[in-house]
């Protein structure tokens, strides 16, 4: 005879998940609640893809974490289910961060294969994808997001300047633009060359942080699809929309909050998911968007940013001496990576007074130093 489990105590096969994968960075819901406006407005821009014609260039702004990505993919399955005219592709600048590496992907996207990775020139590589979408009649929508990364890399003008202009290379080639960018720094009219500017004009659709209502509204429904009945109880709920609200609404932090305080249950072997298993989750789940934004970095730009986390309040010059020390990189590149960083909201880069040498850049971290070295080192 063998013993049962102690109740609300899970068995060694059990999970409190029903489906784990609701939680994950790509699960696109079915639903898709409070962002009504946004969504008409971006139908609105692309209507005229699905009639063959040119569609309206948009720029969609706002915090991370508030759908921006999420109304985008859902538009793009609604575009494949209406047409097959439409070629709809999604590129993230964040890791293809130049002209040449968007349209690999573009590439990608309307051939089904990648191009070759080296031996190919961009007028080659430009020239395919714009004689497939003649040849085939087809009207190409590409949604850079993350646009703010081509910017950080001064790869942006070029590279709206090849979409934007392509009818001029190529008569008939039809490509609107979406570009997405979460850093409400950043002027995307103002960055953008002249040249581009002038053929640009994009609609623009803001996306506002969501309240914390709306918050528990969204959550609730990941919490049905992904949980079994009973794991999350509504003050649990409550706790983890707070705390997400507490992070600038960014849904992203609260997705992951509930996917690791599922993960602390499982670990105390329990059916319930509690308060003190959310607290504990947020420590990690806080720092999702610091883990998101290292995890594009190359190899000399974390190099700085594990050396600045170590020096952090020292003035530039020193911070430069031990980063060429380990990367035997030059000033100038240094520079660069330091406004990177800056921009990615990563470090702060202030000038201060120094006595007797003029001015300076004290470089800070905007994190945690345990927590930033903690997460280049996975």
């Amino acid at each position: 005879m063998t013993d049962d489990p102690e109740e609300g105590m899970l068995s060694w096969d059990e999970s409190v998940f029903r489906d784990e994968h609701v939680f994950e960075i790509d699960y696109l819901p079915e639903t898709f609640h409070h962002r009504t406006s946004q969504m008409e407005s971006l139908k609105y821009a692309l209507r005229p893809a699905v009639r063959g014609s040119r569609p309206l260039n948009v720029i969609a702004r706002g915090p991370p974490g508030t759908g921006k990505t999420t109304a985008v993919q859902k538009l793009y399955t609604e575009l494949r289910a209406e047409t097959t005219d439409v070629r709809a592709v999604r590129v993230n600048c964040q890791v293809n961060g130049t002209r040449y590496s968007v349209f690999s992907r573009l590439f990608e996207g309307i051939f089904d294969y990648e191009p070759p990775s080296s031996g190919i020139s961009f007028k080659r590589l430009f020239e395919q994808v714009t004689d497939r979408l003649v040849d085939d009649e087809e009207v190409l929508v590409v949604a850079l997001d993350d646009v703010n990364y081509l910017f950080y890399e001064n790869e942006a003008s070029d590279t709206l300047y090849s979409l934007l202009r392509a009818h001029e290379e190529h008569a008939g080639a039809k490509i609107g633009v979406i570009c997405i960018s979460s850093d409400l720094d950043l002027d995307v009219i103002e960055e953008l060359d002249g040249r581009v500017q002038s053929v640009f004009r994009p609609e623009e659709v803001y996306f506002p942080k969501y309240g914390e209502a709306e918050i528990v509204d969204i959550l609730s429904e990941r919490v049905d699809r992904g949980f079994h009945d009973g794991v999350i109880s509504p003050t649990v709920l409550d706790r983890v929309a707070e705390l997400t609200a507490e992070s600038n609404g960014d849904l992203r932090v609260g997705i992951d909050l509930l996917r690791r305080a599922g993960l602390n249950a499982e670990m105390r072997a329990s059916k319930e998911v509690s308060v003190e298993d959310v607290e504990e989750a947020y420590d990690k789940s806080k720092f999702v968007h610091l883990s998101r934004a290292l995890r594009g970095l190359s190899d000399s730009e974390a190099a700085l940013v594990a050396v600045i986390a170590e020096h952090s309040g020292e003035q530039a010059g020193e911070v430069y001496e031990t980063f060429h020390e380990r990367t035997d990189l030059g000033y100038t590149r240094y520079s660069e990576i330091i406004n990177k960083l800056d921009q990615l909201g990563i470090i702060d880069a202030t000038y201060t007074d120094v006595d007797g040498r003029g001015r300076s850049r004290e470089l800070t971290l905007n994190y945690d130093a345990d927590a930033v070295l903690d997460r280049l080192e996975t």
